[in-house]
């Protein structure tokens, strides 16, 4: 099975037009609610966090579209290039539509370091997508090195900056460590004294 770039386009936006559709029938708001559109938000506390194009988060969809291929190369090694594109394709809409659950809110908000988290505004949510593809598509062009060493990057940043990372955030999720909290929460000034 292989796809033509007009192919992949196209499954691809409509894996866009699937995450819209549906978080905008559940209520989420097209853009933030402040009425702006950012390309960056550089602060996890901040109320346009996961509303806009960018954040730290934007890290960790990266690296998920990144792990695919490291993890196809790595293990799957056999697995076309079609196979990994539909399934960063299906775990991207799926997450993207899963997090709006009622169920994975409430978790982000009972152990995460956003315990205010009401979702992403349909902008941020489709952006975390393209973000997703953008990172599958780098790793693939990249040696398999370099994609670990991307990876690396990104998530030390995003947990030495922000506090905050894929691996910090599915921990804190799985096994939530009050030590991990108190130090995410150091840098937060909404935090009580």
């Amino acid at each position: 099975m292989t796809f033509t770039r007009l192919q992949m386009t196209l499954i691809a936006a409509f894996g866009a037009l699937l995450i819209a559709v549906t978080l905008y029938a559940w209520g989420q708001p097209l853009i933030c609610t402040c009425g702006e559109v950012r390309f960056w938000v550089g602060s996890v506390f901040s109320s346009g966090n996961s509303q806009h194009i960018a954040d730290w988060y934007t890290l960790s969809h990266i690296l998920s579209g990144v792990l695919i291929i490291v993890i196809g190369r790595l293990f799957f090694a056999q697995v076309a290039f079609a196979i990994l594109f539909a399934i960063a394709i299906v775990i991207g809409v799926g997450w993207e539509i899963v997090e709006h659950t009622e169920w994975v809110l409430g978790l982000f908000r009972a152990t995460t370091i956003n315990q205010g988290y009401v979702g992403d505004s349909v902008l941020n949510a489709v952006a975390d997508y393209v973000w997703m593809l953008a990172g599958f598509f780098t790793a693939h062009a990249l040696r398999t090195v370099w994609a670990l060493a991307l990876m690396a990057l990104f998530e030390l940043s995003a947990a030495l900056i922000a506090r905050d990372s894929l691996t910090l955030t599915t921990l804190m999720l799985i096994y939530p460590v009050e030590a991990v909290e108190t130090w995410q929460q150091a840098i937060n000034p909404n935090a009580p004294d």
